[in-house]
């Protein structure tokens, strides 16, 4: 008994160690049809509500991370790798009634359940779902080689039209010109972690190219630790492209 004990003890400790904290606050961000609601998560993952429909991004961490958040109406996954596309999470959450928009590399990688509510999105291609447009652009890394982490096709960025709002989700790419070239986006979440992506000043140009309303970065954890996202938002401000910056906290601690 002792023993057993003593190993529940270990066992709490290390979740302890290895727990994410409490969320941060969602923001709220005005439509035509009503508010849209920002729920950071963490990494890659968050939650878009809007108009009654809760929209999951590539949801990874373990089903705890949305512990009081509704289920989703649609997931978003935008790649093939375990921080956009982790089966295990997806398997604690209840997505019963979701419809799944995914690369066809992603698809590939789901259950049978969930396979039977995909939608495969090629890179250009749109589809409706529930009142929610969705255009899935391309994201990629530079240069094109064959042993890219990411090669052109395979994931998916995504432009959603939220009751007039453009939103767009950068996923895993660089500063590539199918972003550079980004028409009237209202909100726009964009990565910067090397070696995966692109380094802060990247993020910078490319978003100063586009010129977004309003900027989260996220997904901002690389092999040498966080991203400066102060700096980034410092070089956003000097470029004088009118694009409000947010800063939220991505990875909250224990």
């Amino acid at each position: 008994m002792k023993r057993n004990l003593l190993t529940m003890l270990m066992l709490a400790g290390l979740h302890g160690l290895y727990a994410q904290g409490p969320r941060p606050a969602a923001d709220r961000i005005d439509t035509k049809k009503g508010p849209l609601l920002v729920q950071p998560v963490s990494h890659a993952s968050l939650v878009l509500t809007w108009n009654n429909k809760t929209i999951y991004v590539d949801p990874s961490g373990g089903p705890e991370a949305y512990a009081g958040l509704n289920p989703p109406d649609l997931v978003l996954i935008t790649d093939i790798h375990g921080d956009h596309c982790d089966t295990k999470t997806l398997a604690g959450l209840n997505t019963a009634k979701a419809t799944f928009v995914v690369p066809q590399a992603v698809a590939d990688k789901l259950t049978e359940t969930a396979k039977a509510r995909v939608v495969v999105l090629p890179n250009g291609d749109k589809t409706e779902q529930g009142g929610v447009t969705i255009a899935a652009v391309p994201m990629y890394n530079l240069p094109e080689t064959p042993d890219s982490r990411h090669p052109k096709g395979r994931g998916n960025g995504y432009v959603l039209d939220l009751g007039g709002k453009n939103v767009y989700l950068s996923g895993d790419t660089e500063d590539i010109p199918e972003m550079r070239s980004l028409k009237n986006i209202d909100v726009a979440f964009v990565c910067m972690n090397l070696p995966y992506t692109m380094d802060v000043d990247q993020a910078a140009a490319g978003v100063l190219a586009f010129k977004p309303k309003i900027v989260y970065p996220y997904h901002y954890r690389g092999q040498n630790g966080l991203s400066d996202v102060e700096a980034f938002r410092k070089a956003v401000d000097a470029g004088k492209g009118n694009v409000e910056v947010r800063l939220r906290n991505w990875y909250p601690a224990p």
